[in-house]
């Protein structure tokens, strides 16, 4: 049983951790900015010290290849190199630094392999400088229309066409991941179950279905003063109310429900005068497709009339539920055992290109714990052993896989 280099990991880590370096030790490395430009030039030199062929597609997805004994579709790994603002060193990251190791593993061990390995690096996972997040794993699996995606822009008015082109990394469409026997990738939690319960490796199933309405309650303003209490149409006080009940109903349905109201617009937001205007966000995830029906019918069921204010909602968006390849789950989970790695099922209330990546290849992903659930901020911390117990459960993921999908699809 091969294990990974624990120490060049963490080298690695510390090394990409210094394109974008914060004062407080996280990392701003926006796509195709010239932190990240920079971190993707250091990668691809990186892959090609290991032999490993590196080519580019029309949206700046990397993608560096280590050819097999023989001509079959590649078992893939990766994940993003670019960060949110004052994010952690970790996030996403660590996914192409892990499949960086694996690589060198098999390099150093002379370890050969049948089907080619590929590590790629996806363009605007984070969609922290151009909406939407996860962009090019998106055009990849047709979830977004790449013409609506070049026009997308930063909040100085820069396109992502006018970045791509100023990157060096707009390729050609031809070298798009069209097909592949796996796509594995690792992640850190960004959560604090697998911490609390002192678990080595979460089995990642899948990524939870979401749904996210806005809310809108229409009031009057008045004079603060001036208006008795019996003769407002405060919307603000409609809202409160309107989320205490929400709470309590969506407290009810399931204890694996999580749900947030992050954003909350008050106008004329003066203390001096009565809102005229509410809006407020109802975002809810959950694995079940019935728990977010049911959420949908509260929403759907809100008064349209409280305390003289008139009530509204609209669906921003929403996505299903990704189930992930039972059988790379199981071989995830046997890898743990061959390491004796404690493991634990579980799926991500985060998005990640893996579930996009799930549409047309198999694929499944391997989180490792995330010291106080700490994530998107610059006290992200993972530890460096983590980070190799992860690299470890990949490498040999890869190495099973490779010998039960190579078989499969030697006899079809």
């Amino acid at each position: 049983m091969f294990i990974c280099n624990e120490s060049r990991l963490k080298e690695s880590i510390q090394m990409f951790s210094k394109f974008g370096q914060t004062t407080n030790g996280g990392v701003t490395r926006l796509s195709l900015s010239p932190e990240d430009v920079a971190a993707r030039n250091y990668f691809c030199k990186c892959c090609e010290e290991l032999g490993m062929d590196v080519t580019f597609d029309d949206m700046a997805n990397i993608y560096a290849t280590l050819p097999g004994k023989k001509e079959l579709p590649p078992i893939v790994m990766g994940s993003h190199l670019d960060s949110v603002e004052k994010g952690g060193r970790f996030d996403g990251v660590l996914g192409v630094l892990t499949a960086l190791e694996v690589v060198r593993t098999l390099r150093e061990f002379e370890i050969e392999i049948e089907a080619p390995i590929v590590i790629v690096n996806f363009t605007n996972e984070e969609g922290a400088r151009f909406d939407p997040a996860m962009m090019s794993s998106g055009v990849l699996a047709g979830k977004f229309d790449k013409e609506k995606m070049l026009h997308s822009k930063d909040k100085n008015g820069v396109a992502f066409l006018e970045a791509l082109e100023g990157s060096g990394y707009q390729g050609d469409k031809e070298n798009r991941l069209k097909e592949a026997l796996a796509y594995l990738e690792v992640h850190i939690e960004q959560g604090p179950v697998l911490e609390s319960k002192a678990i080595d490796i979460g089995v990642v199933e899948g990524v939870l279905g979401m749904v996210c309405y806005e809310i809108t309650i229409i009031g009057e303003s008045d004079h603060a003063g001036t208006t008795p209490m019996t003769m407002r149409k405060d919307p603000l006080f409609a809202a409160t109310d309107i989320i205490t009940s929400l709470r309590k109903k969506l407290a009810s349905l399931d204890q694996d429900l999580v749900y947030t109201m992050g954003r909350m617009n008050v106008s004329p937001n003066i203390h001096t005068v009565i809102p005229n205007k509410v809006v407020f966000t109802l975002e809810a995830r959950h694995q079940h497709p019935a728990i977010i029906s049911k959420v949908e019918d509260f929403i759907h069921n809100l008064p349209s009339d409280i305390d003289g204010c008139e009530l509204s909602f609209e669906k921003l968006w929403s996505r299903d539920t990704v189930v992930f390849e039972s059988d790379i789950c199981q071989s995830i989970e046997d890898s743990c055992e061959k390491y004796g790695y404690t493991s634990h099922r579980m799926y991500s209330g985060a998005g990640h290109d893996a579930q996009f990546m799930a549409s047309y290849i198999p694929s499944a992903m391997i989180f490792v714990p995330s010291v106080n659930g700490k994530s998107h901020c610059e006290e992200e911390l993972t530890s460096f052993k983590d980070c190799a117990n992860g690299a470890n459960v990949l490498l040999q993921t890869v190495l099973s896989l490779q010998e039960k999908l190579v078989k499969e699809k030697q006899t079809i």
